[in-house]
């Protein structure tokens, strides 16, 4: 999920293009109103989002026992070292700094979503 919708869309494109099926929600907020409905392998988010920011919304989908197996890859321009610590406190599996490269979104998200798919 990212507030940007040229992000948005290029997230979508690049991971529909490796056969992915792809759903996107604008904001934290409407992630965790459609999560239950889609139950994602893997959930993107940026930090930086109106209404629920992605730290939140990471932190709300670790502790709700129905969402807590999904995993989570933080996209976001901040790269500071208290970002990524913060992101791997709330437990994020991945983050990724913007600009990224949409190959490695590609193969952090399929890495991701096979192991999530290992859960018992």
């Amino acid at each position: 999920m990212d507030d940007d919708e040229v992000i948005r869309q290029l997230i979508a494109v690049n991971l529909n293009l490796e056969g992915f099926e792809v759903s996107t929600a604008t904001d934290g907020q409407d992630c965790l109103d459609r999560v239950l409905d889609v139950m994602p392998d893997v959930i993107t988010l940026d930090v930086m989002m109106p209404f629920l920011d992605g730290w939140t919304t990471a932190h709300r989908l670790r502790t709700e026992e129905a969402t807590s197996h999904i995993k989570v890859v933080l996209i976001t321009a901040r790269a500071q070292d208290d970002d990524r610590t913060r992101g791997l406190g709330i437990g994020v599996d991945a983050y990724l700094t913007k600009p990224f490269d949409p190959a490695e979104l590609i193969e952090v998200v399929r890495d991701l979503a096979v192991r999530g798919r290992g859960r018992s």
